[in-house]
């Protein structure tokens, strides 16, 4: 029994060494926070279509719309002009439209804001 302790210490010691070895960057631990929203120049090219992009393209495109998208396509004005009602209760988790994105949070309160301008000021294809 004797026998067994030295070579369960050394391996013991051994994990613990490797184990505390941990490294991150700062970067990774403390991500820049963005806490600015340009509200002053929203454009449906600039802002909407990025918004789009970041939370709705993955299920909303031409190509994934009819398997994963409820054949819902968002991917060009006309579309997202026509859906506009629905996309404002789904991103906003109000109303009888599915919350979207679907099994996800909110996205960013600064896109709900801006989408929101968007709408108010007419939603202009610039």
């Amino acid at each position: 029994m004797k026998r067994l302790y030295i070579p369960v210490a050394i391996i013991s010691i051994f994990i613990l060494i490797c184990v505390s070895c941990y490294y991150d960057n700062e970067e990774a631990l403390y991500p820049k926070i963005e806490t600015t929203c340009d509200t002053t120049n929203v454009t449906y090219s600039g802002t909407i279509v990025t918004m789009m992009n970041n939370n709705c393209y993955s299920c909303h495109s031409n190509k994934t719309a009819a398997d994963n998208g409820n054949n819902l396509r968002l991917e060009n004005y006309s579309d997202v002009v026509f859906s506009s009602a629905k996309i404002t209760t789904s991103i906003k988790h109000t109303g009888s439209t599915s919350p979207m994105p679907k099994n996800s949070s909110k996205i960013k309160s600064c896109y709900i804001t801006q989408w929101d301008i968007w709408v108010r000021n007419g939603m202009i294809n610039n």
